[in-house]
Order: structure tokens, then sequence, then C-alpha cells
């Protein structure tokens, strides 16, 4: 293996019964079929940022890997899915049915599949398709799941904590609502939901009047500072590690994690420059610096002094100034995962992604010998359209 093809950035992203391998100009994906045999698909990668140089740049190049691993990794899924339930009875009901998919995603590698990025549901084919459809896109299907996707997760991890963060301030007099005077809420617990409703005694009101003048009292604004940007993340945080934990404890999830060891384990086999072998793989290390888990931790780090930074008085802006800056967030994550994963570099970087990587404890698991052949596999085809001098020296990984 020469020095130029041990310095291609690759990573990958497991999927149901097999794993999808990414090389910086290609894909695979291979699947363990129900019989026991290995399928595979591979195809070369469009260059965004041939037909837009602007996307080289930091940060933007981030933002743009982000898109393409989206779509990418939900094809990988939909692929996956077909070939591994192929045996299975056809639904009469409905063609589609949907499946959990938690996050397992490693890439560029830097995010090769944003399916971890996006935990959440998402709607898996059970009936079998071609793999020339894979390769000529399935738009739609692959626009829809990330619809929702996003959606999902806008929902779950900005606008919720968001919410439950401005309600604990207000509710334990932390800050002072935006638009009212310190006068208004000396009472010791800050705006009290209350007294929302002066202009008529509780008892004259209906029930739902009351729920929702107390619900009301919560939603004033509190001007994000430091500190409750970092109690929203610390909620959002949670809401992962919930996430996350509850899908360890499915079996059927369980062998996806055993798949993402096997690719963490594949990856650290290329980046030691060994020769692609079960033998080679089985001892490397299943946690790996630039796994997606570590990517979205950083994600929410980075959110927590930006946030802290643009900020307004109002909890609409508020809300739609964390949607509008997801792309400057992923960006500045996407920069500081590339950076950790140089031998060179220093102890911060090191230091902000290494809770990514404790948490690898649970979303990797070790996996048998099977699963490793069949990361193995996904890497030698994607390196098989990976442009290089001399194809001979593809032949050692063979």
């Amino acid at each position: 293996m020469s020095t130029n093809e041990r310095d291609l950035i690759v990573g990958g992203q497991a999927v149901i019964e097999g794993v999808m391998m990414r090389t910086p100009n290609a894909y695979a994906i291979a699947v363990r079929k129900a019989d026991g045999t290995i399928v595979n698909t591979a195809a070369r990668l469009p260059k965004w940022s041939d037909k837009a140089p602007i996307l080289k740049l930091p940060i933007l190049r981030g933002g743009a890997v982000l898109l393409q691993s989206m779509g990418l990794g939900i094809k990988a899924l939909n692929y996956s899915a077909s070939e591994a339930f192929a045996e299975v009875e056809e639904v009469k009901a409905a063609e589609m049915e949907v499946a959990l998919t938690p996050a397992v995603v490693e890439g560029e590698g830097d995010f090769a599949g944003l399916t971890g990025g996006v935990p959440g549901l998402f709607p898996l084919p059970t009936k079998k398709r071609s793999k020339d459809e894979l390769k000529k896109g399935g738009t739609a299907a692959a626009a829809s799941s990330i619809v929702f996707a996003l959606i999902f997760n806008v929902l779950l991890f900005v606008a919720a904590p968001l919410l439950l963060t401005n309600a604990l301030f207000i509710a334990t007099g932390w800050a002072t609502p935006a638009g009212l005077s310190s006068t208004s809420t000396a009472r010791g617990t800050g705006v009290s939901p209350a007294n929302q409703a002066q202009d008529a005694p509780a008892t004259e009101q209906p029930w739902y009047t009351r729920t929702w003048n107390s619900a009301r009292g919560y939603l004033h604004p509190v001007r994000p500072s430091v500190g409750f940007n970092l109690i929203d993340g610390l909620i959002r945080m949670s809401f992962f590690l919930i996430m996350i934990f509850s899908f360890s404890l499915i079996k059927d999830i369980r062998r996806v994690f055993e798949y993402h060891g096997a690719e963490h384990k594949t990856v650290f086999t290329w980046e030691k420059g060994l020769a692609l072998t079960v033998d080679n793989a089985r001892p490397q290390p299943r946690q790996h610096p630039r796994c997606g888990t570590s990517f979205l931790m950083v994600v929410m780090l980075v959110s927590i002094i930006l946030f802290s930074v643009i900020k307004f008085d109002s909890l609409l802006f508020n809300f739609l100034v964390r949607i509008a800056l997801i792309p400057v967030v992923a960006g500045l994550s996407y920069e500081i995962i590339r950076l950790s994963a140089r031998k060179e570099s220093g102890a911060f970087f090191k230091t902000i992604t290494r809770p990514g990587v404790w948490l690898q404890n649970i979303t990797t698991k070790e996996p048998d010998d099977s699963q490793l052949e069949v990361a193995l596999e996904a890497l030698k085809e994607s390196l098989k359209l990976e442009p290089r001098p001399a194809e001979a020296e593809l032949a050692p990984l063979s």
C-alpha cells in the first residue's frame, strides 16, 4: 500500500446487517443476507465542490458534506433493508414500515451518513429493490426521509429544550423575562403563571382558559445567557443520551451497534496501513475520534457557545436563529472533528471529542468475525472505485 493511498480518509456507517464504507470519491455497501451470503453495491460520488468551488472553504464544506451525507446514509439504509429483508413475506397492507435507526455515523469520511446525526424514525422498505435503484438515486424516498428526520429532530433537539429551559428560568426566577420590569418579578419566583390572568378571578374562568394562561406564563421569553444555553445544551444532551441508551436495549439495534464496531475496526486497520483482513481488524479499538457520535457531541458544545453570542428577546426569534445557524454549527463542528483526527492536533481538540469517544462504549459493540468480513468487503469495494496512479497497488487489499 502506497503512502498516498494510506492518506485517504475513509469512514462509514453501520446499516441493517451490513456496513456502508466511504472513501473521498466513492462508497460501497455490503450486506449479509439471511442465507449467509454477502451482497454489495458501489458507486462513485459526485463532487459538489468541483461545480461550486466555494464549497471547498472551511465551514461551508462541512455543510455540503452534511447534506450529501444525509442522502447517502438514508439510501444505504434503504438498500440494506431491501437486501436483509428480502426473504420476509411482503406486507399486503402497505409497502413501507417504520423502523428505528440509531446514531451510528462516522465519516467523510467524516460523517458518512447522517441518519445517526438525526436519530429518529425512518421509513424502510419491506419489498426488495434492485441495485440500480440505489445508484439512480431513489431521490423522492430519500428526500421525504430527510424532511421527516429534520422535522422530528428540530422538535426534539431544538424546540423542546428551548421551551423547557425557558420555563425553568421563569419558574425559578433565575432571569427576568424580556419586556417585563424587575418589579413584576419581585415576588421571588419570576413571573408566576398564576398571576398572568388577573382580569378575572380564577374560579370564574373555564379550566382550559386557566390551563392556557398558566402555560402562557412560562412562554415569556428569557434572553439567553451562557447559563441559559448551558442548561439548554444539557437538556438536549440528556434527550440524546436517553435515546441512545434506549436504542441499545433493543436486540435488533444491538446488531447494528455490532456492525458499527466492525466499521470502526476496519477504519483503524486501514489507517494503520495493515492488510484488510479479519485477523488484522479483530484487535483494533471500537472507539474512533471521527465517529458521528463524537460529531454530535461537538455539535452540542458548539451550539452552547454560538447561541450565547447570537440571541434575541423573542422566544420565536431565538428558535428561528437556532434553525438558521444549524449549517454554521455543523460546519464549525466538522472542522473541529477534522482537526482532532490529525496526529499533530493538540490536547484541546482531543479533549472536546473525548465525550463522544466515551459514548461509543454504548453505540458500538464487539463484532464477530462474520461482521468484520462484511465491513472489510465494503471498504475494499469502495477502494476499487477510488482513483489511484497504479491499479496494481490494490492487489494487497484483495
